[in-house]
Order: structure tokens, then C-alpha cells, then sequence
């Protein structure tokens, strides 16, 4: 994940579209930012990101690198995007099991989320808070994530359940675990609970 070196102002390599709005300067290189998009500051997002319009990340939120937030998306504080996700449009995080609006929470007060390098998130999914969503993961559009996510699954659903597992680059694998389109082949663990790339 790109660090911020400490008095460091943002790149000039970022990009804030006229009427997007970027207030942090824990911006990464060649990051764009698009049209009603809404970065705070104190949000920290690394190099090579595309924020798309009507994006909105809070203070305390932290992203990867290259990671793409499709339009709509919201990323609240407490939650971490690990480097290559993809965050599918009007897809949401939340950071409070019981919220109440009477009830002002910050920092320890909230439930912290996490998503994993290379993961995928689809459109209008929802992440209730406390969950991590593991590595190369596929949440199918419009699941509610209630619970963790393995490594490779693919899950759908209210709540999100594995149906299958999906490949490194993006694909469901079939029952052989082996990729039809880059190749890649897979093994169950002895437990029989997440894969692992074949040797």
C-alpha cells in the first residue's frame, strides 16, 4: 500500500475533476478522482485509484492501491481496502452494529471491516461491519455480507453464502478448480474450506 511520507502535500500526479471534491492529501500517485466525488480529510487512498462519481470516502477509511470505487460507493470510517479490489457501483460498508441516530460513535466506538487484496465486491452488495472479506473473494451483486468471507470463494445472497470458488483473475471456477480462462488450477485444502494454488 502506498505511504504518505509525514508534511508531504498530494502528487501532482492526482487528479480531481472540476467538481469532485478531495480534501486529504493521503493521496497516491495517479489517482483520479471524478465528477461528486467526496474524499475527507483524514481518508487515506493510494496510488493508481479510480474513484468514480458520487463516491464517498470518510475520514479514517483506508484503500489500497489500484483500486477501483465504482459510482455511489460508500466507504466509511474503520473500514480497510487492501490493494486491487474492485468496490462495484452503489455498492456500501457499513461501521455500526446499532446505530442509533441520538447516539454520536467514533474511532474504538466503531467496527472496523476489512477487504483483501485482489477481492471483488459487486454492484449494490452490502458489508455489514466486523467482517473481512478475504483474498481474491467474489461477493456477487446484491449480497449482504454478514459474516467473513474466505479466500477465492464466491458468494451470493442474503445472507451471502459460498456457491463455488473464483480464480485469481476473476473468473467462478468449475468443479475441477481449473481456470478455463487464464489457466490457473486450484486445490482444496484438507480441510476442505478454502483453496490453494496447485504446484
Amino acid at each position: 500500500m502506498w505511504e504518505k511520507g509525514a508534511g508531504m502535500a498530494r502528487d501532482a500526479s492526482v487528479f480531481v475533476h472540476p467538481q469532485g471534491l478531495c480534501e486529504s492529501d493521503d493521496v497516491g500517485p495517479r489517482t483520479r478522482v471524478w465528477a461528486f466525488a467526496h474524499v475527507l480529510a483524514g481518508a487515506v487512498v493510494g496510488a493508481d485509484c479510480n474513484v468514480c462519481d458520487h463516491a464517498f470516502i470518510e475520514a479514517g477509511a483506508r484503500i489500497g492501491d489500484r483500486v477501483t470505487v465504482k459510482n455511489a460507493v460508500l466507504v466509511w470510517d474503520g473500514v480497510t481496502v487492501e490493494d486491487d479490489v474492485f468496490l462495484g457501483p452503489n455498492m456500501v460498508f457499513t461501521n455500526d452494529l446499532n446505530p442509533r441516530a441520538a447516539i454520536k460513535k467514533a474511532g474504538a466506538d466503531l467496527v472496523p471491516t476489512t477487504v483483501r487484496r485482489g477481492a471483488t465486491i459487486g454492484a449494490n452488495a452490502t458489508i455489514v461491519c466486523g467482517t473481512v472479506v478475504g483474498e481474491h473473494a467474489f461477493v456477487g451483486a446484491g449480497a449482504v455480507v454478514t459474516s467473513d468471507v474466505a479466500p477465492h470463494a464466491f458468494v451470493v445472497g442474503n445472507p451471502a453464502r459460498p456457491i463455488g470458488w473464483a480464480c485469481e483473475c476473476g473468473l467462478r471456477l468449475p468443479d475441477d478448480l481449473h481456470c478455463p480462462g487464464c489457466g490457473r488450477a486450484y486445490h482444496l485444502d484438507t480441510g476442505g474450506s478454502r483453496i490453494l494454488p496447485r504446484s
